[in-house]
């Protein structure tokens, strides 16, 4: 018996891999987070329980599982995005290790894939930005040391920002002194939902812009240069001076 952590992605029901819906096809039970987890990922099922998360706790979710595992059925574990991000997936991993149940993580588009996607953007720019931090915001909970906005913020990277957009005030001015009020900022609701939406802007601009669109939650906050960018240099993977194995001249790096 297996619980398997599977990433179901952003909302998109085609954004799950082939093992992932695989799994939750095969899977005689499913629990699955219903709050963030459409049920159309769950289409052609054959399990014989079926629960929805969105309302219990952990000891509730660990007691079912307890349960598949004695009758030896296989749990697929149905998250968003990807599960190794902000999943939760922690404290039930360390219940499960006590317990001696196997698990296995199944990797997920994440949020911040499906927002540079509909952004037509790539975040990871030379010259530009190479480094992409995802973080939160810490609101309820305190960041750990060091890890404090303006903190990250000093790097000047691309950043990808959960659970802020309540608070993009404070963000937008944490953010200010490091990037810069033209710096480009993105504000993705529910990406690559069938309601989806989005708003570009500056740091200047943007929490005008945010609150005409009037998005309170289930949004990301994208930051950073590479938003857009059109002066850039290309990439040396596909320079004609830059030599590899796999090109004709056989000289090099990677392809």
């Amino acid at each position: 018996m297996t619980v398997y952590f599977i990433g179901a992605g952003p909302g998109d029901p085609e954004l799950i891999t082939v093992k992932g819906q695989r799994l939750i096809r095969s899977c005689p039970v499913i629990l699955y987070a219903g709050s963030l987890v459409p049920e159309a990922v769950l289409q052609g099922l054959s399990a014989e329980q079926v629960v929805n998360t969105a309302e219990l706790h952990l000891d509730q979710i660990i007691a079912l599982i307890r349960a598949a595992a004695e009758r030896g059925q296989d749990v697929a574990r149905v998250h968003s995005g990807d599960p190794s991000l902000y999943g939760a997936i922690g404290e039930q991993i360390r219940q499960l290790r006590a317990l001696g149940i196997a698990f296995e993580i199944v990797p997920g588009v994440t949020a911040t894939a499906a927002c540079a996607a509909l952004l037509e953007s790539e975040l990871t720019l030379p010259e530009v930005s190479q480094t992409v931090i995802l973080t939160r915001y810490g609101h309820n909970s305190p960041m750990p040391a060091g890890e404090a906005l303006g903190a990250l913020a000093s790097h000047r990277a691309t950043l990808a920002i959960h659970l802020g957009v309540q608070h993009l005030a404070r963000i937008v001015e944490e953010l200010l002194p490091h990037y810069g009020a033209d710096c480009p900022v993105a504000v993705v609701h529910r990406a690559s939902w069938p309601d989806q939406d989005w708003v570009r802007g500056t740091l200047a601009d943007i929490e005008a812009k945010v609150a005409g669109k009037g998005f309170r939650r289930t949004a990301l906050i994208l930051v950073g240069r590479v938003l857009g960018a059109e002066d850039f240099a290309d990439s040396a993977l596909y320079h004609a001076d830059t030599h590899h194995l796999f090109r004709a001249d056989g000289a090099g790096s990677k392809g």
